[in-house]
Parts: C-alpha cells; sequence; structure tokens
C-alpha cells in the first residue's frame, strides 16, 4: 500500500509535533493564577520556574541536535516525543514549587529535540526551493498549539482540574510516537512513498548516503562558522519576544487587562492564528522569490525584514484602550515573528550538509533559548516592580536588532560562500 502526497503526511506529522511540544509548554501558563494559588507561589516564584525550564532548553537545544544527526530523524524524534510526554504527564503529580520545577526542567529538557529534527526531516524532504514552506509548516504547530492550548486546557481544568488537564496534553503526544514509527523514513528509503514521487523528489532532496551517515558532528567547527553564531546572536535578541507572548500574555491579559480564566480561554488562541498565517505566508513567499529568479540569500532576507518591520507594533500595547485591542497588537507580534522565523530556522538547512543541519539548528536555538532564561527573569522583575510596558517596548525593537544583525554579518557575498 502507497500513500498519496507522503512529503505533505510527513509535513502534517511535523506540524502536529510541534502543535503538541507548544501546547504542553503552553498548558502551565494557562493554569498559572490557579497553579500559583493552590502552592503558594508569587509572580518572581512562577518567573523562576519558567526560566529552570529555558534553563534546561537552552542546555539540551544544544545537545539534542548532536543526538539528533546521530541517531538519525526517525529515532530522534521518537526518543524526544517520549520524554517529553512523560515530563509532561508528571506535572499532574507535582505538590509543590520544587517538584513543579523539576517537571518543567524535564520537560525543557526533551522538548528542544523537536526543532533540529524536523529540519533534519524537512531538509530530507523538501528541495531547498521549498524547504521554507516545509519549516514554516511545521512551525505553524507552534502557534496552533499556542492557540489551541487556552480553550483545551481551560476545558480540561474546569471538568478536571488542572492536573488532569496535564496528563491529557501529554497523551497526545504518544499518539504521535505511534504514528511516527510507522510512517516515517526518508525518501530513498519509505515504503509508503509512491515511485512517481520519489523519481519527481530525488534529484532535489539530499542524497540517500546524506541522509544515512551518522558519524559523530564536530560541534566545534560547526559553532565556529560565521554562519552558525550569526544565527545563535539572531535568535538570543528574537526567540524571546515569542517567549513572552507564550509565558506571560494570559498573566498579563489576567493581571492588567481584568480577563479571567475564562476570557483567557475564549480570546488569547487569535494571536496564534496570526502566527500560523506568517509561518505558512513567510514559507511560502520566500519559495515564490526563490522560483522567479531571485537568489537564495535574498529571498530569505527580504522576508527577514518584513516581518522585523511588523514588530515596533508590540510598543503600542500599554497605550491599547482595552484588553481585545491589545491582543490586537499581540497579532501583529505573532505574525511578524512568524515570517521573521519561518526564514530564519530554514538558513541552516541552506548553509550546512545534512550530518550538520541538526547539531547547527541546536546551537542556533540554544541561542534563542539562553535569551529567553534572561528575558524571562528581566520579565518577572520589570512586571513586579514596574509593569508590563517596558517589556513590550524592549519586544518590539529586538527584531530590528538582529535583521540589522543579519544583513551586516551575512552579506550575499558570504552567504554563498557558506553555501
Amino acid at each position: 500500500m502507497k500513500i498519496p502526497g507522503m512529503q505533505w503526511v510527513i509535513a502534517a506529522m511535523l506540524f502536529l509535533a510541534t502543535m503538541i511540544n507548544y501546547a504542553d509548554r503552553v498548558a502551565l501558563a494557562v493554569v498559572s493564577v490557579e497553579v500559583r494559588k493552590e502552592f503558594g507561589l508569587n509572580e518572581q516564584d512562577y518567573s523562576w520556574i519558567v526560566a529552570i525550564f529555558m534553563f534546561a532548553y537552552a542546555i539540551m537545544y544544544a545537545g539534542s541536535g548532536p543526538v539528533v544527526d546521530r541517531l538519525g530523524t526517525r529515532r530522534g524524534f521518537m526518543v524526544f516525543i517520549a520524554g517529553w510526554s512523560a515530563a509532561q504527564m508528571l506535572h499532574a503529580f507535582s505538590v509543590g514549587k520544587w517538584s513543579l520545577a523539576a517537571c518543567r526542567f524535564l520537560l525543557g529538557l526533551c522538548e528542544p529535540g523537536n526543532w533540529p529534527a524536523a529540519a533534519k526531516a524537512v531538509s530530507e524532504w523538501f528541495p531547498a526551493s521549498r524547504r521554507a514552506l516545509g519549516i514554516g509548516i511545521f512551525n505553524a504547530g507552534s502557534t496552533m498549539g499556542s492557540a489551541i492550548a487556552p480553550p483545551l486546557v481551560g476545558v480540561l481544568t474546569f471538568y478536571y482540574g488542572w492536573r488532569g488537564a496535564f496528563l491529557v496534553t501529554g497523551a497526545l503526544g504518544l499518539v504521535w510516537l505511534a504514528l511516527w514509527a510507522v510512517l516515517y523514513q526518508p525518501p530513498h528509503r519509505n515504503r509508503w512513498l509512491r515511485p512517481e514521487e520519489y523519481a519527481r523528489l530525488k534529484d532535489h532532496v539530499r542524497p540517500p548516503e546524506e541522509a544515512e551517515r551518522a558519524a559523530p558532528v564536530d560541534w566545534k567547527s560547526v559553532i565556529r562558522q560565521r554562519g552558525c553564531y550569526t544565527l545563535i546572536l539572531a535568535r538570543f535578541f528574537t526567540d524571546p519576544v515569542l517567549y513572552f507572548v507564550i509565558f506571560w500574555l494570559p498573566e498579563y491579559l489576567r493581571k492588567e487587562r481584568g480577563f479571567d480564566l475564562g476570557m483567557v480561554a475564549t480570546y488569547a488562541w487569535v494571536p496564534y492564528i496570526f502566527g500560523d498565517i506568517g509561518y505558512i505566508a513567510g514559507g511560502w513567499l520566500s519559495g515564490k522569490l526563490i522560483d522567479r529568479g531571485w537568489p537564495l540569500d535574498r529571498a530569505r532576507k527580504a522576508v527577514l525584514v518584513c516581518g522585523a518591520s511588523l514588530m515596533p507594533m508590540a510598543i503600542l500595547a500599554p497605550f491599547a484602550p482595552n484588553g481585545y485591542w491589545a491582543i490586537v497588537v499581540t497579532c501583529f507580534m505573532t505574525m511578524g515573528h512568524a515570517l521573521w522565523i519561518s526564514n530564519l530556522l530554514t538558513i541552516p538547512t541552506d548553509l550546512f550538509p545534512a550530518h550538520e543541519v541538526g547539531t547547527a539548528s541546536g546551537f542556533t536555538g540554544m541561542g534563542g533559548a539562553v535569551g529567553g532564561v534572561i528575558a524571562n527573569l528581566g520579565t518577572g522583575y520589570l512586571v513586579t516592580k514596574f509593569s508590563y510596558a517596558p517589556v513590550f517596548w524592549i519586544a518590539g525593537l529586538m527584531h530590528v536588532l538582529a535583521v540589522t544583525i543579519v544583513l551586516t554579518m551575512l552579506p550575499s557575498r558570504r552567504y554563498r560562500a557558506l553555501r
């Protein structure tokens, strides 16, 4: 039996994995008020718990890339999603601040593996002109997961309590794991792929010898390359903006704008839909520009600039007359970041050979996670001592800074030389 459109089935599986990944991490933000009340925690305590997650996330983002490159896409993904699903379910058995922090640490160790594994899968299944679309599709799962988490976790909490919500969301990953084990292999080994579809793909994707390579990667050589450390810097400044929306938007709406849990469940998902649009549009647009004859690097950078240009809208959020207008401003933030990241995450697949894609992607993600740790602690301090206004002001400027770094450190001549 063969499955038609297997390339898009793989893309859908990557989308679902990323959706589950983000639904799992966002679940705590949705019920943070209930959990803080039960455990007697304040906002500073909450910021430390989030920071512990981000600390583990940063450590393993660097480590997950080499693991995926060593184990291969299929087995690497299976290891990481099994780990984060178990960690998510363990949240249901936490009894206080430190047991909850331990569960977040375990979740942070396992969740980063999604990104190098998904990027590696895209590099195996998509030609260069369509990789940004593939990256955009699976990253759309992040905003979809963030969108479904408020209503899903809200409803589950209403009927079964917040502990039941963690059990259910954790179990979703185990269902995905079973499907992945059956469906995934690279194109030249995939028993579900139609021969005519493989004939169209084989001359435009990574050759079989690259997909099969499992020798240890010289990670020191990878991190010293200009393309790698430039992307580390870019993500250090920009990833924390999305982390702020994910971990702090429900808190912001409830504290500053008077929303209750029901209102958060009803409205807090809206910005993530605009993020989904941005992910798909960003991937599609760069591919369209390449089809029209634009050089690969110019196409990627044009969409990076488009995304960065939307981000200063965040500065307006504190001046919004009510919570609904603040959500509108946040929609610009999520769409701008999605346009940005759908192409930034594609650049490692342009610059590095297949056996180094996971490692390079992991290191760049580590930069974003380290930035997230620092920014989250800063957010906790600022909102406790002052307000959310300076956080929004800083968030509005980070992508402008990062796109300047990318355009300066990876001009066209260097981009082509690195390739």
